[in-house]
């Protein structure tokens, strides 16, 4: 992705640099709970920000640093979950070049898939398994599990739309049901609604005649809308590029733009994704001509 202003690029690769650095030392010599918690506070400060090209410069050595981390302590699973989370956010976000996209979401899928195996020894080789077993796995789950669920199908469906050119990625479609199904049951409002943002995305990813479900998917948008009480613009951004676009609906499609381009991004927790919407949204609604 290409921004035309390099100075903010520049100042912000060496401002995070910089930041990250002064906590490694803390965090290398301190225990695992202190490390997590640093990574947090660390993400926290990244999804509160509103200026994408300083974090799309900057975020890398964090990434670095967190997989530095990583190797000293591989049975954390809530640093490979927090891992996980970044990996797949920075290449949604940023990463534009098909390959290195694909080679960002397997590592964050990697690290999802070793922290679900962290916390429930039967749910190790998700992935491979009959899908039967799998169901039978993941109905099991319960709250204890949460986390760790929900972190495996964000990659995992990061992971399918880098590699939605591949029939056997789509295949693993219904996983992803499966697993947000779970994470639904166990608490709808986890993570204020997330969830039904995945199944709604999964639901009108693919059109009616291979087996996209765009009602379902109406519908999923609307309860992650309404669970997040409108502060997650992506939710509306998603509704209307997947499913306004889908059934051609121009006065659905611009209405939810609009009030995503009419709504404060800035929003604890939702800053730098809402900043990103709304960058979408623009670019959606200048395109909108061609495409309706």
């Amino acid at each position: 992705m290409m921004f035309s202003i390099q100075t903010p690029r520049i100042k912000g690769k060496f401002l995070l640099s910089f930041f990250i650095m002064g906590f490694v030392g803390v965090m290398l010599s301190s225990g695992c709970s202190v490390k997590s918690d640093m990574m947090t506070h660390l993400s926290n400060t990244i999804v509160n920000n509103d200026d994408l090209p300083l974090v799309e410069a900057g975020a890398p050595a964090y990434l670095l640093m967190i997989d530095s981390l990583i190797s000293e302590d591989p049975g954390s699973k809530e640093m490979l979950s927090t891992a996980a989370q970044l990996y797949t956010a920075y290449a949604d976000v940023f990463v534009t070049d098909a390959k290195r996209s694909r080679k960002m979401v397997n590592k964050a899928f990697d690290y999802a898939d070793q922290a679900i195996c962290i916390a429930d020894k039967d749910a190790c080789g998700l992935k491979n398994m009959p899908f039967d077993k799998f169901q039978e796995i993941i109905s099991a789950m319960d709250k204890n599990n949460l986390p760790y669920l929900f972190t495996l199908g964000n990659a995992w469906a990061s992971w399918i739309m880098a590699n939605s050119n591949d029939f056997n990625a789509l295949a693993d479609i219904s996983r992803i049901e499966a697993i947000m199904l779970k994470v639904v049951l166990l608490d709808e409002s986890y993570k204020e609604g997330a969830a039904f943002l995945y199944l709604g995305s999964m639901a009108t990813f693919l059109p009616p005649a291979l087996g996209g479900k765009p009602e379902q998917g109406k519908r999923y948008f609307q309860r992650a809308i309404d669970l997040s009480q409108g502060k997650n613009l992506m939710a509306k951004v998603m509704f209307a590029k997947l499913y306004a676009r889908m059934i051609f609906d121009r006065d659905l499609h611009d209405r939810l733009l609009k009030e995503v381009l009419d709504t404060n991004p800035v929003v604890p927790g939702y800053t730098l994704v809402n900043t990103y919407a709304q960058k979408q949204a623009r670019q959606l609604l200048e395109n909108a001509e061609d495409y309706f």
